[in-house]
């Protein structure tokens, strides 16, 4: 049997800091081979990728997804452990990745070889595992799901092994996520002396206009399974030195998290429809660059769901809340190709210094996701 969580700490020890391999994909296809799945590399652009298959092609397939790359560690100095070190100590793992998400990785790889090894399904096991989540995601699970396209590989249904709870085990999974967009607003106007404003056009009296506008009134109300629609104003920039100086350029940033009432490039429109009318009234042109991180999606409530949540159920006696809640994640792109669902480990200490993982933890998700798989295939 495979320990998920000394598993765990050997990938924490493989400094795989984005883009950087750093050794953890190599530990796992080697792993993975040895248990006698189909290997590929699905590396694009420079960014590491992992493809692995259990069984034959084409048959029914459950697929599992997650990253090894791990945001920068900060200053080492600062942790209790070194952060690669994978220090085990009084039933904790301690390390960057430890949370997020190379136990995650580390409890369905586990569990996949323990469940294909003991009793071989009819059916397949897929898992896609990339190096480039925590980065731009240009070239990581997008990448792996056109290689599937491209290699006539497909899932049936996913899972996502990003931390989903957030305080206790087996609280919650995420049937959706919110969309993410980021909007750069530019008001361009005439600069002048601020004793004499009639012989400019002030864009900054034209931008916070139009973002009082934008915040005067939410979005929406939220739907059945998602929150409101959220706005925040994140940066509002002239780059002006001068007291005395009307600017003629000013910028905004925008981030939009929203609902399924929303497209991103419905958002746009809105944005853009909006900003005509400020343009028409103040004489400031304003324009609207955009760019969209995912779109808003849901997995209805059915059967693949419900087999998730049930086990979730019995082996943490607690029934998980559906939600949609949270930022993006890779599901955003594992959407479009099969249905998905996220469930992981609790999420208190991701991206933290002295990130770290209880043990008991780690083994509890590995037997979480081999009884998903043996009730899949039933």
């Amino acid at each position: 049997m495979i320990d998920a969580a000394d598993l765990t700490a050997r990938l924490i020890r493989c400094p795989s800091v984005t883009p950087n391999e750093g050794g953890a994909l190599v530990l796992l296809g080697d792993l993975l081979a040895d248990a006698g799945f189909e290997v590929h590399r699905v590396d694009r652009n420079g960014t590491p990728n992992l493809f692995a298959r259990w069984g034959r092609k084409g048959a029914r397939a459950l697929g599992f997804n997650g990253h090894t790359d791990v945001v920068p560690p900060g200053d080492p100095d600062s942790w209790t452990h070194p952060p690669f070190s994978g220090h085990v100590e009084d039933g904790v793992i301690w390390g960057r990745g430890a949370t997020d998400m190379k136990s995650g990785v580390a409890a369905f790889v586990a569990a996949a070889i323990d469940f294909v090894r003991e009793t071989p399904p009819d059916g397949t096991v897929i898992l896609t595992i990339t190096g480039d989540e925590e980065g731009p995601s240009r070239d990581g699970t997008i990448a792996i799901l056109d290689w599937m396209e491209a290699h006539g590989e497909r899932m049936d249904a996913c899972i996502v092994g990003e931390p989903s709870n957030p305080e206790i085990m087996g609280e919650m999974m995420k049937i959706g996520r919110r969309g993410s967009a980021t909007y750069t607003v530019t008001a361009k106007g005439v600069q002048g002396h601020a004793a004499y404003p009639h012989r400019a056009r002030n864009p900054l009296h034209a931008l916070t206009a139009y973002l009082n506008d934008l915040i005067a009134v939410p979005l929406d109300a939220g739907t059945d399974h998602f929150d409101p629609t959220g706005l925040q104003i994140t940066s509002i920039d002239c780059g002006n030195p001068a007291s005395n100086v009307i600017p003629e350029t000013a910028r905004a940033v925008v981030n939009i998290r929203f609902n399924d009432l929303h497209t991103g490039a419905s958002l746009e429109a809105e944005l853009k429809a909006r900003a005509a009318r400020v343009t028409q009234a103040t004489g400031v042109a304003l324009t609207i660059d955009s760019q969209i991180s995912g779109e808003a999606f849901l997995t209805q409530p059915g059967p693949f769901v419900d087999l998730v949540r049930s086990v979730v159920t019995q082996e943490t006696n607690r029934q998980p809340v559906l939600s949609t809640s949270g930022g993006t994640s890779d599901a955003r792109f594992v959407k479009n190709h099969c249905p998905v669902v996220e469930f992981g480990l609790v999420g208190a200490y991701m991206h933290q210094v002295n990130e770290r993982v209880p043990v008991a933890q780690v083994r509890q998700l590995k037997t979480i996701y081999q009884r998903i798989l043996e009730k899949y295939f039933e």
